[in-house]
């Protein structure tokens, strides 16, 4: 097995929320063998489908693949696997119907996901108007935002006392009579802590805004046209909240439903917490990301080296489906259905760095694509030749892919870029594709405060040169449409959707962000967030996207 090289940061993360512990609170295991441990148990399922399957060979291709750092799955499956809460999926996405008895069911499963390390995402669009009539009892409807606050002060004290804070997703059509009061909903500044907003906007309202025209708002409830409102006012409203405290989002709900995978089944309306994972009500996704900083060569990109970790990655997460304990039996079943997987990327930017390019530069985003392009391709090959044995996902007839041409498929979806969080900590890279966020820098982990310094950067001051401010650049150096250009070079290439923050200097006007959310329009994104630096209260670090603090 290959030595593991771990920063200070990331052996203080492991020791807080990753190592096993006793009854008594001491920590049990070390980060060897928590790798070990969550490699034996995901190599079990290799036992399903071939009992004469060598795990022993396949944990050990695992457990190296993790020590190294070349690849990391999501916190639940690296806090959980191989014990008792055994939970090892991410994201979720929980249907939320016009009724007391679904809205409260629904509270009562979040609570179950978020107990085991997973995050919700909910579309808030079927509950009635704020004031409509509730019959038998003659009351009047909270509206979305009062249950969407009740799912928030829920969450603060189911998580307050769990290894990882819990975090939501909420998500209202456009078309929604009360869409301004969820586009205002998070200018409190205390409010609503505990989740993300995404207003899902569709073509129609697109086309309105493009023309400077109306669109119909319409009765949850009824599906009557109740009223209208100009486009280009509610967008106006969204850019103006984004600059205040950086929610809500955009997303581009038709665009997602136009590469839903399994269409026959439902329209996608909602997404993970941090948007790069649209899922089918009770669906679940397991993620994993390479580390591209293990491929970089002097002739740039090991893509033999790219294309073995990214098989063995699938692999690894096919198998979690089959050994997670799902915390609802709906979630199984559907997570069995379309068994979709997530694999991404972490160190985009660090390996740019490694190789003298310019995070704003059309070699960047030739390198975007090309490297995506082949993750994206092994994938869905890694997925094909899984089928062969294992079977394609049991919704394979209902799905796109036969009248494509594709015979077979384990999964309906193979790769999405996810933040990364705290796994890039613990590799000791820049997370997802984003770019660096300092170069120096002073992290707050539990009760430690810890000095970091990025490697490349002290490198080049270790020989008395001056970094180069092209190569060395953070993310507010980045211009805002560069970030979309990355953003759009990832999405090219992925199944499921991008998670990825427009970062804007404390300056940043309104109608900066007002324009950028028109580029995002016009480009083929699935989504888009923004955050302005110090906009809001308490934000980790001094510039963190507020957003992304707790997807990890």
């Amino acid at each position: 097995m290959p030595d593991l090289e771990l920063t200070p940061v990331a052996r203080a993360v492991m020791e807080k929320r990753y190592l096993a512990r006793d009854n008594q609170g001491n920590i049990i295991e070390t980060p060897e063998q928590l790798f070990h441990r969550v490699a034996r148990a995901v190599a079990e399922a290799d036992r399903m489908f071939d009992p004469g399957a060598s795990v022993r060979k396949t944990a050990g291709a695992f457990e190296a693949a993790m020590t190294s750092l070349a690849f990391l799955p999501n916190t639940p499956c690296l806090i959980n696997a191989g014990r008792p809460m055994g939970q090892l999926a991410a994201c979720f996405v929980l249907p939320v119907d016009d009724n007391l008895e679904s809205i409260f069911q629904t509270l009562k499963d979040t609570a179950l996901i978020h107990q085991s390390g997973g995050g919700t995402g909910f579309s808030f669009s079927r509950i009635r108007p704020r004031g409509d009539t509730i019959f038998p009892a003659f009351g009047a409807s909270g509206g979305p935002v009062s249950f969407i606050e009740l799912f928030d002060s829920a969450t603060y004290i189911i998580d307050r006392n769990q290894v990882r804070p819990g975090a939501n997703m909420a998500v209202l059509h456009v078309s929604h009579p009360d869409i301004e009061e969820f586009i205002r909903a998070k200018t409190r500044q205390q409010g609503l802590q505990n989740f993300n907003l995404s207003v899902a906007v569709d073509e129609r309202f697109l086309d309105s805004l493009e023309r400077g025209g109306h669109y119909p708002l319409i009765h949850s409830r009824t599906g009557a046209v109740v009223g209208e409102k100009p486009a280009r006012k509610i967008m106006d409203m969204i850019a103006e909240s984004a600059w205040e405290c950086g929610d809500p989002g955009v997303l581009f709900i038709d665009r997602i439903n136009r590469e839903n995978p399994t269409p026959g089944l439902g329209r996608i309306e909602a997404t993970n917490p941090c948007g790069e994972q649209p899922l089918l009500p009770f669906e679940s996704c397991t993620l994993g990301s390479v580390n591209l900083t293990r491929f970089v060569s002097d002739q740039g990109i090991d893509y033999e080296g790219l294309e073995r970790i990214v098989t063995l990655a699938v692999h690894f997460l096919d198998n979690v489906i089959e050994v997670n304990r799902y915390p609802l039996r709906r979630i199984e079943e559907w997570s069995r259905t379309n068994r979709k997987i997530g694999l991404g990327v972490m160190g985009f930017a660090d390996a740019l760095i490694a190789m003298g390019v310019p995070y704003q530069s059309q070699k960047a985003l030739d390198l975007a694509e090309q490297i995506m392009g082949c993750i994206q391709q092994t994938a869905a090959a890694a997925s094909a030749r899984l089928a062969e044995t294992r079977g394609s996902f049991p919704a394979f007839g209902h799905s796109v892919f036969p009248e494509k041409g594709v015979m077979r498929r384990r999964n309906a979806a193979v790769t999405t870029i996810a933040p990364t969080g705290t796994i890039s900590l613990i590799a000791g890279v820049s997370s997802g594709i984003e770019p660096v966020f300092a170069f120096e820098l002073q992290r707050k982990v539990v009760d430690k405060v810890i000095e970091q310094v990025h490697p490349l950067y002290q490198a080049c001051l270790d020989k008395g040169q001056t970094p180069p401010k092209e190569i060395f650049q953070t993310a507010w150096n980045v211009a805002p449409e560069w970030h979309l250009k990355i953003q759009e070079a990832f999405q090219k290439h992925t199944d499921n959707a991008v998670s990825k923050t427009v970062n804007f200097p404390a300056d940043a006007t309104i109608s900066d962000i007002r324009r950028l959310f028109d580029q995002a329009a016009a480009m083929q994104l699935k989504g888009v967030t923004v955050y302005r630096d110090n906009s809001r209260q308490g934000q980790s670090l001094s510039a963190c996207p507020v957003r992304c603090e707790r997807c990890e």
